[in-house]
């Protein structure tokens, strides 16, 4: 990293075996950006993208992470915490911005296209009171052992229960998924309680 990136008081760790690949490390130099704390513990050489656009945005990648052509964004004063043992199978994007943040506990399964937003980046407002009304630097927190099927989209505040599931191309926006309970369709609702699954396929 250049010399003004340290100066500015940011910080990027690696743990032991973590890569970020080569065009990644370049553009986080991208924006000239304060008090930026990165941690990497995974190696992540099929990461896409991470960018870090704004002051005072922390980044965790724990152990045991695979992001296939994936992408994660970070913006001023966010937070995005994936413990460890998150499987994204291909193009998963993590965006937290404006003082939101995105926490995920350990073992997820992300299939091909999730989407996981704290807000949607631009203001929709009630035309009479000026008041906004769509999602603004939400938090979102997945429980561990969480499945998000094949193009899921979770925006605005959302808690995964620890062993849900979330249905293909279904939206989990604003809302809580208890734990162990299958939620499928737009938006969400609860199709099945008392669940578990494995990474495994058997009959």
């Amino acid at each position: 990293m250049p010399q003004w990136w340290h100066d500015c008081g940011n910080a990027l760790y690696f743990g032991k075996g973590a890569r970020l690949p080569a065009k990644v490390m370049e553009s986080l130099v991208m924006f000239p950006v304060r008090d930026v704390l990165i941690v990497i513990g995974s190696d992540l050489d099929w990461l896409t993208s991470l960018l870090v656009g704004g002051d005072n945005a922390i980044v965790f990648v724990g152990r045991g992470c695979a992001i296939t052509a994936g992408a994660l964004y970070c913006g001023a004063d966010s937070r995005i915490v994936l413990q460890g043992k998150v499987l994204g199978t291909r193009s998963a994007i993590v965006d937290a911005r404006n003082g939101g943040s995105v926490v995920a506990d350990l073992d997820q399964l992300w299939a091909a296209n999730v989407y996981i937003a704290t807000d949607d980046m631009h203001r929709l407002e009630d035309a009479v009171t000026g008041e906004r009304i769509n999602p603004f630097g939400a938090h979102i927190r997945l429980g561990s052992h969480v499945w998000l099927c094949r193009d899921a989209v979770l925006t605005g505040h959302v808690e995964i229960g620890a062993g849900a599931v979330v249905g293909m191309r279904s939206m989990v926006r604003g809302q809580k998924i208890p734990e162990r309970t299958v939620a499928a369709g737009s938006p969400a609702r609860i199709v099945r309680e008392g669940v578990t699954w494995s990474h495994d396929d058997l009959p």
